[in-house]
């Protein structure tokens, strides 16, 4: 291809999108499916999404005139018990072990779905965009059309100075998995097979399996949605407030009781803490511990739009997380002007620079604490600083991580894997 696309031949694909799960509230590598088809169907491609059924009413209501395009997979007796499984095992065991057979069990339904829709409707492509993790295998083989499996992004390990957070067993069932990654991949050859893969970084394309056979591309994994994600103000404006914002899961590898130690060095600074989960808890204790709880406000969920509104009046998005392969709402901080302090490690490194953003070195737990504590009194020093940090950190998402400009490329990838598909055999037309 010469990256030049018929809009016409564009317009008349017809898509695929399969993904064990989608969600905009559970955040997370779950918005990546309906970023997609919510785009493919703005642009009037004709498109279907093949998920699990355990955010069915959420995705009917995003999208009520394309119910018949939705197909959803049920829950079975094994997946409730795999589910009630995982919590005795440590998270990254439990993901490659009873959380791999609930994927495969849940792709094999799946796959069946697709096979019809491609019988039934004329699919000429189908797109996995999730599990974003390159290990993990992928049923979507041998459907009689291309496949294009990702952007995937991981290859991840916790930073040297943190990988004793895991336990002996943990790192030696984790290396057993990476080790018996190839033998998977020839039995279940999905990935082996596909077409084209797409990768976010070097990382991630040093840790596909050495079996693929397709087309590996590089393309970053999370995008922005602009017009969510977005500030009142043309040029972003020194915070009117003493208040940070921590916007994620609250789950062991965020970090968040070290942006909380940080705080506790910083005087008159303030922390508010969006989403929920294991630890809210244990880090709430923290803070009254500290002394500091009439500083730090635990906020529970809130919606994109409402995260976006308190971005955009806070001095700055803090990200202490030492294990984070993609970190979407670093980029949707910078959208909307705000600076953003993260660990200098995983994903975030893959969308800032030394200009846009204050990058923590993990050399230890006392380095990282250090660091933001002193990052932070930074900023509230400087309101200068907070206006230069955030034009550069808008400016650079809206040149290189706009959703809109991100389905632009992969439309011409699946241009391109359709004209393989027709250099394969001829007589097969570009689209249907």
């Amino acid at each position: 291809m010469n990256g030049n696309i018929d809009s016409t031949a564009t317009c008349n694909m017809r898509i695929c999108i399969v993904a064990e799960h989608a969600s905009y509230r559970f955040g997370g590598e779950a918005v990546l499916p309906l970023h997609y088809f919510a785009r493919l169907r703005q642009r009037g491609i004709e498109a279907w999404l093949v998920v699990h059924s355990r955010t069915q009413s959420e995705i009917e209501t995003l999208f009520p005139t394309d119910k018949h395009r939705l197909r959803f997979t049920s829950d079975t007796w094994l997946h409730k018990f795999l589910l009630r499984l995982s919590g005795f095992l440590p998270r990254r065991v439990a993901g490659m072990t009873v959380g791999l057979i609930s994927q495969l069990i849940t792709q094999r339904e799946q796959r069946q779905v697709v096979r019809e829709l491609i019988a039934s409707e004329g699919i000429d492509l189908v797109h996995q965009p999730i599990p974003v993790s390159p290990r993990f295998p992928s049923l979507m083989a041998n459907l009689g059309v291309p496949v294009i499996i990702g952007p995937m992004n991981g290859g991840m390990e916790y930073p040297k100075a943190f990988r004793q957070t895991e336990s002996f067993f943990s790192r030696a069932a984790i290396g057993i998995g990476r080790w018996l990654s190839n033998f998977v991949h020839t039995l279940l050859p999905g990935k082996k097979n596909a077409d084209i893969l797409l990768v976010a970084n070097e990382r991630t394309r040093l840790a596909l399996p050495s079996c693929v056979q397709g087309k590996v591309i590089e393309l970053v994994e999370n995008g922005v949605d602009l017009s969510t994600w977005s500030s009142p103000q043309s040029t972003p404006q020194p915070a009117s407030t003493n208040r940070f914002l921590f916007i994620g899961r609250l789950v062991d590898w965020k970090c968040v009781d070290m942006a909380i130690e940080a705080l506790s060095k910083v005087p008159g600074a303030e922390l508010e803490i969006i989403g929920d989960g294991p630890m809210r808890a244990t880090w709430q204790q923290i803070a009254e511990t500290l002394g500091i709880a009439n500083r730090v406000f635990f906020s529970g969920f809130q919606d994109q739009k409402e995260c976006a509104r308190r971005l955009s009046s806070a001095v700055a998005l803090v990200l202490p997380s030492i294990y984070e392969c993609g970190g979407a709402v670093v980029l949707e901080a910078m959208a909307t002007g705000t600076p953003v302090i993260v660990t200098k490690w995983g994903g975030p490194v893959d969308y800032l620079d030394e200009t846009s953003g204050i990058l923590i070195d993990p050399a230890s737990r006392a380095a990282i604490i250090d660091g933001f504590a002193k990052a932070m009194q930074r900023l509230l020093d400087s309101p200068e600083l907070q206006r230069q940090l955030g034009a550069s950190g808008k400016q650079r998402v809206q040149q290189h991580f706009d959703w809109e400009k991100k389905v632009d490329r992969m439309l011409e990838i699946y241009a391109m894997a359709l004209s393989y598909e027709v250099e394969r055999n001829p007589l097969i037309p570009l689209v249907q």
